[in-house]
């Protein structure tokens, strides 16, 4: 199989430096970012100069794009783009501040938009890529003292989805990735909290009873390593893949229940259509 070139943001941890180091494992080359690249220097010190660290962070669109190009030309091509950096926010709707949300939405979703934007027309050039979007089941599902992070992921699902018809026949491909739960640090350092408000306090600590009781054993992120190379060497990759056991199960009574609603109140549906 010919070696890829890669972009993945966030790089230094969690699914990013998973990716990072099976691809480089397989001799692949990676254009890894971070906010800050001295923790990336483990990659460089096993991987040398088949990877190219970059200081990034990705709110920042004009860097986004400096950052893009500068990999383009270290390795002359780029064939995955990773969009993995991203963090959760947790806090009840009420709770969440207008920083908060903004800040949710200027990385998980504007930063993947400035790195989509800044290589499609790389790739469109070269007439072939993966873009590969970090979504959640949090993306297609919605969980309580998440939701501003719900509304991140689902803005991503739908742009994606969207972007796929637009660049297919280009021989770009994209696909969204859905992890269930991981012992990654998604929700330990990396995570930020709203304050809360003590209304709340009871509906939340079921709310996290809930949740642990959803996957009581997180999935393994070294794991990982072999799905996503499966998939990116895939000839007609999916444009949606979970990683992890729990969320088909999650998903599929969530839409039956969406479709049983929408089936039930269809009379009224059709009559505010109105006369054809």
């Amino acid at each position: 199989m010919a070696e890829k070139v890669w972009f993945i943001t966030g790089a230094s941890r969690g699914f990013g430096k998973e990716w990072s180091t099976a691809a480089l494992d397989r001799g692949d080359r990676v254009a890894a970012t971070a906010r800050d690249t001295s923790t990336l220097d483990d990659l460089v010190q096993a991987y040398g100069d088949r990877v190219l660290p970059l200081q990034l962070d990705v709110t920042d669109r004009a860097a986004d794009f400096a950052a893009v190009q500068q990999a383009h030309r270290h390795f002359g091509r780029l064939d995955v783009v990773v969009n993995n950096a991203g963090y959760g926010q947790f806090g009840m709707i009420e709770e969440i501040s207008e920083q908060e949300a903004r800040a949710q939405f200027e990385t998980n979703v504007f930063g993947a938009l400035w790195v989509t934007q800044a290589a499609l027309p790389l790739l469109r050039a070269q007439g072939s890529g993966h873009i590969v979007q970090v979504s959640s089941i949090g993306g297609i599902s919605a969980f309580p003292n998440i939701g501003i992070y719900n509304a991140s992921k689902w803005a991503l699902e739908g742009m994606s989805q969207a972007l796929a018809q637009e660049v297919a026949s280009f021989g770009v491909r994209v696909t969204v990735v859905e992890p269930g739960g991981y012992s990654t640090d998604w929700g330990g350092a990396s995570a930020r909290h709203a304050a809360p408000l003590a209304d709340y306090d009871d509906f939340r600590e079921e709310s996290q009873r809930q949740r642990a009781a959803r996957q009581a054993t997180p999935g393994d992120p070294t794991a990982t390593r072999a799905a996503i190379l499966e998939v990116v060497d895939a000839d007609e990759p999916p444009l949606r893949v979970f990683f992890g056991s729990a969320p088909l199960g999650i998903a599929t009574r969530d839409y039956e229940s969406r479709l049983a609603l929408w089936r039930a109140w269809e009379p009224v549906s059709v009559a505010a259509h109105g006369q054809s």
